[in-house]
């Protein structure tokens, strides 16, 4: 029986994630990734328009997502912590000031965030008509 390398384990277990399955770890990490806390979060820290990432503190974010509770904010933004999407820089001052940034994993992901919340925005009309006929036909 041949022997693997590390790279090869790590190849072959990569190959073998499939998200259709219960126990596949990606199935958690889509799960997460369909919040949509998470998904705002990494939308506004993504940046402008020409996805420049911008740092924002911790009000910033909660002032920008209209609806968010203290609680959910903290613990969305310690996930993508976790998972290695954002950073979060703490500067020695009085009080602290903690800055929030997109890691470069997190960036990799914000052309997709990105474009979900613009499809999301610019189909709402279609999807109220559609649900308004479904909702009539269903009466």
């Amino acid at each position: 029986m041949a022997t693997m390398t590390a790279a090869q384990k790590k190849a072959q277990a990569k190959a073998e994630y499939d998200a259709f399955l219960d126990v596949c770890p990606s199935r958690k990490l889509l799960d997460r990734l369909s919040d949509k806390w998470v998904v705002l979060v990494l939308a506004a820290l993504g940046g402008d328009c020409d996805g420049t990432p911008q740092g924002m503190r911790y009000s910033e974010l909660s002032r920008l997502l209209a609806g968010v509770s203290q609680k959910m904010l903290t613990q969305t933004l310690r996930a993508l912590e976790r998972d290695g999407l954002i950073s979060r820089t703490a500067t020695p001052t009085v009080p602290v000031t903690v800055t929030y940034e997109l890691t470069p994993l997190g960036g990799s992901l914000y052309g997709t965030v990105r474009a979900l919340k613009a499809w999301a925005q610019d189909h709402m009309d279609d999807v109220l008509a559609h649900r308004a006929t479904y909702d009539a036909s269903e009466a």
